[in-house]
């Protein structure tokens, strides 16, 4: 594999060498700007697939399942001019290594803190959806002086706010599916399961085109992959054991949040969620969207992001 040039002019004034030019997109999708880098990263006894790009202070985007980093394309296009925009595939998702543990999201928390540790970043603004809500969750309550904002789209946080009652929603009962009986069935399927997902919380299925089905259903049929996934799953009893304690101890998050939801999925309950754990949370909703609002709605949510980032508060 040939070489990339070293991040060392947007990763504010770091630098990491050269860096290993990884797979490219399986299938046409919306690509990064050519400008970005990328790296397989070691860190916290895995590798993470990495993207770098823009300028000025550091925001870290986390993606959820069903997808990767590169659900993130149109927002880290929009944010470069005045960020330096790091996006980590998660552990055992996307181009990233599939250990066969750490999937509970302290774990996972560390890992992202070993990729920032590594770029030099000191403090670092969350933009968060799905499981990458929880793993920036974790993130957040392990470094919380370092977290100047963050961004919540769309799923809850395990033991965080009415967890259980959410739980008992028939629509989550992939929660509880896995195991290797549950692997067999869904070995060279991986797409007809994905579909479900991506149908069944979309306001308009049809919004979630095509192409990025194909393409992710790709990265989770790689080996380990849809292992990988329903570990992500598994360990959710795990992490409301530690949100719960570290509740319990009183600790509260203070970063300005914006917690936002489709307006036919979490909607206003996402900022109800985060009030639980938070103490500045301002509330977000995304019309005619459902679960999915970078496929859904992707200006919309693009834009209630970036003035929310770049608001002076």
């Amino acid at each position: 594999m040939r070489k990339l040039t070293s991040l060392a002019p947007i990763l504010l004034g770091a630098s990491i060498g050269a860096l290993l030019l990884v797979t490219p997109a399986l299938a046409d999708v919306q690509p990064y700007p050519a400008s970005f880098k990328t790296e397989a990263v070691a860190t916290n006894g895995t590798s993470l697939f990495v993207r770098v790009g823009g300028h000025g202070p550091a925001v870290v985007l986390l993606h959820g399942y069903g997808e990767s980093g590169d659900m993130w394309t149109p927002l880290a296009t929009a944010l470069m001019a005045n960020h330096t925009v790091i996006v980590p595939d998660l552990r055992g998702m996307g181009l990233s290594s599939h250990p066969a543990g750490g999937y509970d999201k302290a774990t996972q928390a560390r890992d992202i803190a070993g990729i920032l540790a590594q770029l030099h970043v000191d403090r670092f603004a969350l933009v968060t959806h799905d499981i990458g809500n929880m793993v920036g969750f974790a993130l957040a309550t392990q470094m919380p002086d370092r977290v100047t904002k963050f961004v919540l789209l769309d799923a809850p946080v395990p033991g965080v706010g009415p967890w259980d009652e959410i739980l008992k929603n028939p629509l989550l009962w992939h929660f509880r599916f896995g195991g290797p009986d549950m692997e067999r069935l869904v070995a060279g399927r991986e797409r007809i399961y994905l579909d479900r997902f991506w149908n069944e919380f979309s306001a308009d299925p049809k919004r979630f085109d095509e192409a990025s089905r194909q393409h992710y259903a790709k990265l989770y049929a790689l080996p380990g992959g849809m292992h990988s996934g329903f570990a992500q799953f598994a360990a959710f009893d795990q992490d409301a054991i530690d949100n719960r304690a570290w509740l319990a101890a009183g600790h509260k998050l203070t970063m300005p949040m914006l917690a936002i939801g489709g307006a036919k999925s979490f909607g206003p309950m996402m900022a109800t969620v985060m009030r639980a754990a938070a103490t500045d949370v301002t509330q977000g909703v995304i019309a005619d969207s459902g679960h999915w609002l970078m496929e859904e709605q992707p200006a919309a949510t693009v834009a209630m992001v970036q003035a929310f980032l770049e608001d002076g508060k």
